[in-house]
């Protein structure tokens, strides 16, 4: 923790010094209800028989050390590797999570005990009938219809302990689908399949289950999640705070920027936005509320940064890595196109923060009670080493990513010894391979239940008949087009973990901008970027939810201010379809620096309109032409740009009348 000097007592905007720094692996008790209320996958068991919790501890070890082993001297045939990774992670889910949030947590019951025998069953009748099932493909037998069928209960059961109801509902609506579409009308009919090719086509090849979600997550997921493990016992997450602290504590409404700043770092590692909000939002919430900011505010502040973390490179919470394999395309070009949206999204919300700080007249922390910035960096600045040598071997190396990953991994452990503050005894190590795997697991059940989903649309067309209903509805205007996606996206993201919705977006709702024309990459941004605002999009606004529980603010309300605070992300969308250069792609240098720069005024302006001041207060009818002004310099043409810059310039000139007025006055009445 980083050592500061006290000063004289702080003003009652101002924070206490004892408060300053916080250690983010430690949640306060009342943020772990909140996590607890709004995430399942902390809803841990606390095993109390010590054989059965040592058993549950070499279980996750191995599976952390197997994967490690994998990455560098390859893995076993595709449908034995992704069985047993499935098969581990099903053993782990039925071991830590109980079945309902108030049954026992001290052991692990019976029937739990059945559950994780028949998880391990799946993976053994793989492996020892793999040449058998591979010579009869196609025809399976009573024992694969058995085994199958085993196996789809288990996720389908997994995945509602972990991630609730919606994607198991989601996962049964869709294998029903898949049984009976003969009898359902119009567009969306299909000859219908028996329950024999149904559960052999999820069970039993690498379209259902051990589809193309479950291996990234048995490849690039884990590892990356291993390696956030790796950071979080080495002090990174206290690293991001202290860091954030020292650059913008001091700043008008500091403690909101530190929140933005230490949200999107931490969000863009772990890449999940409840946990983030939790974790972050126990130290920054608190420290807003008490320079000023309201219970509202504050809590949209932290769920609005902790979602912009899973589109923030370089890792983007491991959902690129998914994007890069179903597109087929080098996991650097996706991060490459993800940097300029990303950072006008984040542009959006410390402007609105910082806009919110001078209309209220909001300070920063005093110096004295913040930490230096050179004092953070050299306690722990040198964590930042693995990040840039993980940087270098993804963008420039022409490794693979498994074997980037994992080099990354071993370095992270040796740069950990450094320094005091961040060194590693064995006994950390060996707990950063058990927290990797039990932190794994609710991504990977959850890739397992999505692809049942994805395993009846592609057995079924579904997501072929979904585009052209949605292209067809539209009347084939992109526009209206990409408001029936986006629509569909943000439904279909609520309640679910990102990269699940990525996966369900990209599989539904992409398709059908394709057909209008749009690069797969520009779709698949798109969709992506709806189906993680579902989090801070009411009424099923989970992060948003999360971090009103923290503030104590309303919880819908804080949904709304959250969607203020993320206009910006909204629009952006838009704006890389109709301008793909955005994302840097197609286009020369001089063109994306030019919508580069006409896309951040446009955010700045927007930023005016949503928080009715710059200088002083903005009347209500030239706020609208903020608006109006942020809108056309937004959208990707020459000559809306100039009528933007015209707009602009009239209104901050008048804006600029008026404050002069007002300081006038002041005088006056001095």
């Amino acid at each position: 923790m980083v050592s500061q000097s006290k000063g004289s007592s702080p003003s009652p905007e101002e924070t206490d010094p004892n408060h300053v720094a916080l250690d983010v692996n430690e949640p306060k008790a009342d943020a772990q209800e909140v996590l607890e209320k709004f995430d399942r996958e902390s809803r841990l068991r606390d095993i109390q028989w010590r054989p059965a919790a040592f058993a549950v501890t070499v279980v996750a070890i191995a599976l952390s050390i197997y994967h490690m082993y994998t990455s560098y001297f390859g893995t076993p045939p595709v449908l034995q590797h992704r069985s047993i990774h499935v098969a581990a992670i099903l053993v782990l889910a039925f071991a830590l999570y109980p079945p309902f949030a108030r049954a026992r947590r001290d052991r692990i019951p019976i029937y739990d005990v059945i559950l994780i025998v028949l998880s391990v069953a799946t993976a053994l009748y793989v492996l020892i009938n793999y040449v058998d099932i591979v010579h009869r493909a196609g025809t399976p037998t009573t024992m694969d219809m058995v085994f199958g069928g085993i196996l789809v209960v288990l996720v389908i059961e997994a995945a509602r302990r972990l991630t609730g109801f919606a994607l198991p509902i989601l996962a049964i609506i869709f294998f029903l689908y898949g049984l009976f579409g003969r009898y359902v009308p119009g567009t969306f009919r299909h000859r219908g399949y028996e329950l024999g090719d149904m559960l052999n086509f999820l069970y039993l090849t690498t379209e259902g289950v051990y589809g193309t979600a479950i291996a990234v997550s048995a490849s690039y997921i884990f590892l990356f999640v291993l390696f956030g493990a790796v950071l979080q016992k080495s002090g990174m997450g206290q690293f991001f705070n202290d860091f954030a602290l020292a650059l913008a504590g001091q700043t008008r409404g500091g403690p909101a920027k530190v929140a933005v700043i230490a949200s999107g770092f931490l969000g863009s590692i772990n890449g999940a936005a409840v946990a983030n909000v939790v974790t972050t939002g126990a130290f920054t919430i608190p420290l807003m509320k008490r320079v000023g900011y309201r219970a509202v505010f504050a809590g949209a502040v932290e769920s609005t940064a902790s979602v912009g973390g899973q589109i923030l490179p370089p890792i983007m919470g491991a959902s690129a890595f998914i994007m890069a394999e179903t597109l087929g395309l080098p996991y650097r070009d996706i991060a490459l196109a993800a940097i300029i949206p990303a950072l006008l999204y984040y542009l959006g919300i410390i402007a609105q923060v910082h806009l919110r700080a001078t209309r209220r007249g909001l300070k920063g922390i005093s110096r004295e009670n913040l930490p230096a910035v050179k004092a953070v960096l050299a306690e722990r600045g040198h964590l930042l080493i693995p990040l840039a040598f993980l940087i270098y071997m993804l963008f420039f190396s022409g490794r693979t990513i498994l074997f980037s990953a994992l080099l990354t991994i071993l370095l992270t452990v040796i740069i950990a010894e450094l320094r005091p503050a961040t060194r590693m005894s064995p006994k950390d190590i060996v707990l950063s391979l058990e927290l990797g795997a039990k932190t794994a697991v609710s991504v990977a059940v959850a890739c397992a239940a999505v692809g049942i989903i994805v395993g009846v649309v592609t057995l079924t067309g579904f997501g072929v008949k979904l585009a052209h209903a949605i292209v067809a509805f539209g009347a084939g205007n992109l526009i209206i087009s990409l408001g029936l996606t986006m629509i569909a996206s943000i439904i279909l993201g609520m309640g679910l973990p990102s990269i699940p919705t990525y996966i369900i977006t990209a599989t539904m709702a992409a398709p059908a901008l394709g057909e209008l024309g749009v690069e797969p990459l520009v779709a698949h941004m798109f969709v992506f970027y709806f189906g993680l605002f579902a989090n801070i999009t009411p009424p099923v606004a989970l992060a948003s939810f999360a971090a009103a529980g923290l503030s104590g603010a309303d919880p819908m309300r804080t949904g709304v201010q959250s969607m203020r605070l993320a206009l910006a992300g909204y629009i952006i969308p838009y704006m890389f379809v109709l301008n793909p250069a955005l994302l840097m792609q197609g286009a020369r240098w001089t063109e994306i620096v030019s919508v580069t720069l006409t896309a951040i005024f446009g955010v700045l302006l927007l930023a005016v309109a949503v928080e009715g001041h710059l200088m002083v207060d903005v009347p209500w009818y030239i706020r609208i032409v903020f608006f109006v002004g942020a809108l056309t310099m937004m959208s990707p043409n020459t000559m809306t740009d100039l009528v933007g810059v015209v707009i602009a310039a009239i209104a901050i000139v008048y804006q600029a009348g008026l404050a002069k007025n007002e300081d006038s006055l002041s005088v006056r009445a001095i």
